[in-house]
């Protein structure tokens, strides 16, 4: 049975200008610059130092508690340790790399018996390999798998890609439908749930058809198309979407007996498992109208966005540089921030929206279309004022920044950047 979320919207979506251009790989650069925090938790320490030569799949950074490890994704020489600009916002440590071009490989070990894995042995692969929630979130996944062992009935893969103009997921389905469906198998044995879903759009016809034509053999898993609604691919809405359960406010998804992991990070997953391979390349959407020619490109971790938006024929006009989608995405100050785990679009724009007194008019549409039920219009207010009583009242740390109360805001209100900051000044002050 499908379940609907409430809420809400439905932007023009810009996929037309990815979806049917195929997979370029793209040169790699001649330096990488792979940032030691690229995950959700604590950075990871350098395991290299400069003038070290390193091969590709190295591991060059680890760390202890939430955190794990990254890996060089060309081979060459370090040049240089320190702060660099990330894609998320401010700086991080990061190693740079000088490519040799030589892609000389670290030794990589398969596992020899993928099917008769235990949990804990898929855990300690998947964690080693870098493995995190690729679809933006990058949150550790062996932390998140190994949670969810003897305690879920449901596992669900999300495809659904939901967010305007990335289709990055939607060409790893058309290119590697067989090792993404392997990797779910592979979770699926190590969870046990009783139902195994991948939920896609039905936007994305060549994907579903893709699957579809594998999924014999793979018994117990099914695949699921939902109608094309944004923010279908948000973890609380597709899990309503798909069981027709609601997380709790403050509840993640194990509190429902529910997994969710994102499609990239299956095929991850394979490669750790199947290939001994780390997560050292990922396929990102360059695209947007101010792009000359979009693409997308099977890149290194640790490209810069210029690189790519030089391959992808350079930018037409100077407007906005978006690391991921318009809805959700991070603003960039430059295009000399690298690819991470968890970029899946490199997205130009032209020109920039700007309103000299952006107003709230009370229409209260903010609140028609917010799908967790927030009162978008009362949380400005009190983000405005730094009443942080009233944030806590309001539930302000469910907002998942989705989005649709900016999209839909006819006086043009920044809400999203507004409760990124109401939810810092709350972090501050728990302090």
């Amino acid at each position: 049975m499908r379940h609907l979320f409430s809420g809400g919207v439905h932007p023009a979506d810009g996929k037309a200008l990815t979806a049917e251009a195929p997979l370029q790989t793209v040169p790699a650069p001649d330096q990488v610059v792979i940032p030691l925090r690229q995950h959700i938790g604590a950075p990871c320490q350098s395991l290299v130092q400069v003038g070290d030569h390193v091969c590709m799949g190295q591991k060059i950074g680890d760390g202890e508690g939430l955190c794990v490890p990254v890996h060089a994704s060309v081979s060459g020489t370090v040049t240089a340790i320190g702060p660099m600009p990330h894609p998320g916002g401010g700086t991080v440590p990061a190693i740079t790399i000088r490519n040799d071009h030589q892609d000389t490989p670290a030794p990589f070990t398969p596992c020899p018996d993928p099917e008769n894995l235990t949990a804990e042995e898929l855990v300690r692969i998947i964690r080693e390999a870098g493995v995190v929630g690729m679809g933006g979130a990058t949150f550790p996944t062996n932390v998140k798998a190994g949670g969810a062992v003897g305690k879920i009935d449901t596992l669900i893969i999300n495809a659904c890609e939901c967010e305007p103009y990335i289709t990055s997921d939607d060409l790893l389905l058309q290119t590697r439908p067989e090792d993404v469906l392997k990797g779910v198998r592979l979770l699926r044995n190590a969870l046990q749930p009783k139902d195994t879903v991948i939920a896609v759009e039905d936007n994305k016809p060549k994907a579903t058809a893709a699957l579809q034509a594998h999924l014999s053999g793979f018994e117990g898993i099914r695949i699921q198309v939902l109608p094309t609604r944004y923010p279908q691919g948000a973890e609380k809405q597709l899990i309503l979407a798909i069981t027709g359960r609601q997380v709790p406010p403050g509840k993640l998804p194990g509190d429902v007996a529910c997994a969710v992991f994102n499609v990239h990070t299956s095929a991850a997953v394979y490669d750790a498992v199947y290939e001994g391979k780390p997560v050292i390349r990922r396929i990102v959407s360059v695209t947007g109208e101010a792009v000359a020619h979009p693409q997308n490109f099977l890149v290194p971790v640790g490209t810069s966005f210029a690189h790519l938006i030089a391959a992808a024929g350079g930018l037409k006009d100077a407007g906005r540089i978006i690391s991921g989608g318009p809805m959700m995405g991070f603003a960039q100050a430059s295009a000399d921030v690298p690819v991470v785990k968890g970029t899946g679009s490199i997205l130009c724009l032209p020109g920039a929206r700007t309103v000299e007194h952006p107003t709230c008019i009370r229409c209260g549409k903010c609140v028609e279309v917010c799908p967790m039920h927030l009162l978008p219009v009362y949380l400005n207010t009190a983000c405005q004022s730094r009443d942080l009583a009233s944030l806590d009242r309001l539930h302000l740390t469910d907002c998942m920044e989705c989005g649709c109360c900016a999209y839909i805001c006819p006086g043009h209100l920044p809400l999203v950047e507004t409760f990124r900051a109401g939810k810092k000044a709350m972090k501050e002050a728990n302090k």
